[in-house]
């Protein structure tokens, strides 16, 4: 049984705290009253300054990767389970006697310790429907806290332009919840969502077996009744709120003759079953998955009490995600740069499926994002960018995002590519990510649109930035 915990109480000490996933954790234990130190080894490698500077300006102390943050018995370290027991950090906390958590025992400790609280699961878009459904909640005035892994435009400000968390008021938890590592087993929803399963970290049976705990486990669910592998674990009716675009039985679905796709967009109506009304449903993110994604959200606020009209209208003013088809510009010629965070095969489909359903050649720029994760993919990925992309299109890989380790790198973005190839596709393996640049320069024509996919690597904002710069 989890214990309570009170962020004030012990000072706090996260190792990588610039990751995506500590980060946010960090803002919210801050925020909730706790003294926060931490340490990064891309901060001492001098990547992405701007991030660090301004948690050193708001109030988290910084330490070089060399165990010197951790300095008393009173801290609580928290690492990510996959820290080795090598790290400096974790070294000392051992010899000092500190208590030790995940960030995921953390974010499940605060996450149960609320009055009520959402889970967002799924392979795919758990992040953008965190947002959405944060948004929503906010705008009905529930003060929630979020616990996101993407920064949510809607609240970046001056004072907080790594939005990936907001603090709230301490009565609505809602978190993306995690099945790469088993620890949704952690939680205990008011509300589960679950979006759908597909390959990704796991095999699908273990995968089925964790979502079906999670549904168990949550006290209403929101569930994806077009996604055939999510539907099988619903449960009995009248205990789920089922959504979904195709599924004719679906609580909340769109009217199909309703979706109008638009370049940077799309607009719909939502059809509530349960009661026969429709409600508009206006978004400025485009895709059929970011329609699937908005009735998650609505489904979710629905169980937790806010009316479909709100959570709709809710969204009109939903102002996407970072690194989620985030449009960086389109230069003078016409060509469009897009900051993606696509890393695996539904992510990376929806993405290109996106594209095109509107004319202009694709020039993909993919990213692997570990070594580990391509050899568990690398066929899906080579099968997505095959089947996706058209003729004229073009998919470019650079060798995997690799800060050292002991992981196997036998098999790399060579493999891939060579697949993509078997199967009709055109790639080319460029291993160093600043030739890519120079091949997509040369490549580039008007009416391109430049896409740059990964995870893992704050960096490829700042790259996508600085291409977009030099094809403009």
């Amino acid at each position: 049984m989890q214990q309570p915990i009170d962020p004030a109480a012990q000072p706090w000490f996260f190792c990588g705290i610039g990751g995506s996933g500590m980060l946010p954790l960090a803002q919210i234990v801050h925020g909730l009253g706790g003294s926060v130190a931490g340490s990064d080894r891309s901060n001492d490698q001098g990547r992405t300054p701007a991030k660090f500077s301004w948690l050193a300006e708001n109030g988290f102390a910084l330490f070089p990767q060399d165990g010197s943050g951790v300095q008393s018995s009173d801290q609580i370290v928290v690492a990510s389970a996959a820290v080795e027991d090598t790290v400096p950090e974790i070294v000392r906390a051992g010899e000092l006697g500190c208590r030790r958590m995940t960030r995921a025992e953390l974010n499940s400790a605060l996450f149960n310790s609320a009055a009520q609280s959402i889970a967002i699961a799924g392979t795919s878009g758990k992040s953008t429907v965190t947002a959405m459904l944060g948004w929503i909640m906010h705008r009905a005035g529930r003060h929630p806290t979020i616990m996101n892994g993407a920064v949510m435009k809607n609240f970046v400000s001056a004072a907080d332009p790594f939005a990936s968390a907001h603090v709230g008021g301490g009565d609505l938890y809602i978190s993306e919840v995690d099945e790469s590592d088993g620890s949704i087993a952690l939680y205990r929803p008011s509300v589960g969502v679950l979006l759908n399963i597909s390959l990704d970290h796991k095999s699908m049976d273990e995968l089925r077996e964790l979502f079906r705990d999670f549904l168990s486990l949550s006290g209403a669910r929101a569930v994806n009744f077009d996604d055939p592998e999510a539907r099988a674990l619903a449960g009995e009716e009248g205990q789920v709120i089922a959504f979904g675009i195709d599924s004719p039985d679906a609580q909340l679905s769109a009217d199909a003759g309703s979706v109008i796709d638009l370049p940077a967009g799309l607009e719909a109506t939502i059809l509530d079953r349960r009661d026969g009304t429709t409600h508009p449903l206006r978004l400025s993110m485009p895709g059929r998955h970011n329609l699937s994604n908005a009735l998650a959200a609505v489904a979710a606020a629905s169980a937790a009490g806010v009316p479909v009209a709100e959570a709709s209208e809710a969204l009109s003013s939903f102002a996407g995600l970072a690194r989620r088809f985030d449009v960086i510009g389109t230069s003078p010629s016409g060509i469009t740069v897009i900051d993606d965070f696509g890393h695996n095969p539904e992510k990376c489909a929806a993405t290109l499926r996106t594209l095109k359903q509107h004319p202009g050649r694709v020039i993909a720029f993919f990213q692997p994002h570990g070594y580990g994760p391509l050899r568990q993919m690398g066929h899906e990925l080579a099968e997505t960018f095959a089947r996706e992309l058209g003729g004229d299109d073009v998919t470019l890989i650079c060798d995997p995002v690799y800060f050292g380790g002991t992981v196997d790198r036998s098999e790399g973005a060579d493999r891939v590519v060579q697949l993509i190839s078997e199967a009709g596709g055109r790639a080319e393996h460029i291993p160093a990510r600043e030739a890519i640049a120079d091949r997509i320069a040369a490549l580039a024509r008007p009416g391109d649109r430049v896409l740059v996919m990964g995870a893992r690597d704050d960096t490829l904002t700042d790259f996508a930035k600085e291409l977009f710069a030099r094809l403009s």
